[in-house]
């Protein structure tokens, strides 16, 4: 269903659950991206009504998840600690060129935010397969469902903006190159790493 051209090898969930602290802090920051991800699109394309709006709806059910993935760390007896960079998320926004018109470029982003989206997807589905720890478990099933929900969206946007066909050649392209890319990723306890 994801596209994703290859999966995530199960043997992450061993390296996730030798540091819960980590993929716990590197989780929250993600959700904290993206919120701000949603905030771009809201300042860089206010005249597109449909988007806007349901960028609104996605910022504040990503501080939601950004709140309880902080308060599951603050259970734990852990803080938050300083933003790591996802290394993942920097080489994969070098695939489309620079330039080009502001549709295009609002294409663009919206096949980025969906592959990330996908993703993350994945490797929650993951998580909530293989934790031994139930209570996080559960807790990525949940999010899974939600990740699932804006993948599409994003999706959808970018099949809106840019048209069925064309949209559909650049996914192919870049979901190639992230099966290419991930092959380097998925080695440490990060939600992308």
């Amino acid at each position: 269903m994801l596209g994703l051209q290859l999966p995530t090898d199960p043997r992450w969930v061993n390296i996730v659950e030798k540091n819960i602290e980590e993929i716990l802090v590197d989780h929250a920051y993600c959700e904290q991206k993206a919120a701000s991800t949603a905030i771009s699109f809201i300042i860089g394309f206010p005249e597109k009504t449909e988007l806007v709006q349901a960028m609104i709806d996605l910022v504040a059910e990503e501080m939601s998840h950004f709140k309880t993935v902080h308060e599951l760390l603050i259970e734990r007896g852990f803080t938050l600690g300083r933003e790591r960079k996802d290394e993942y998320v920097n080489q994969l926004m070098q695939f489309f060129p620079n330039g080009g018109s502001r549709e295009v470029h609002l294409v663009h982003k919206l096949l980025y935010a969906a592959l990330i989206e996908a993703r993350s997807c994945e490797r929650f589905r993951l998580l909530s397969e293989k934790l031994e720890d139930k209570q996080l478990a559960r807790f990525y099933k949940k999010l899974m469902i939600s990740e699932a929900n804006h993948y599409t969206m994003f999706l959808q946007f970018a099949r809106t903006y840019g048209g069925r066909e064309q949209t559909d050649q650049k996914w192919k392209a870049l979901l190639d190159f992230e099966g290419e890319l991930i092959k380097s990723f998925g080695k440490k306890e990060t939600m992308h790493g």
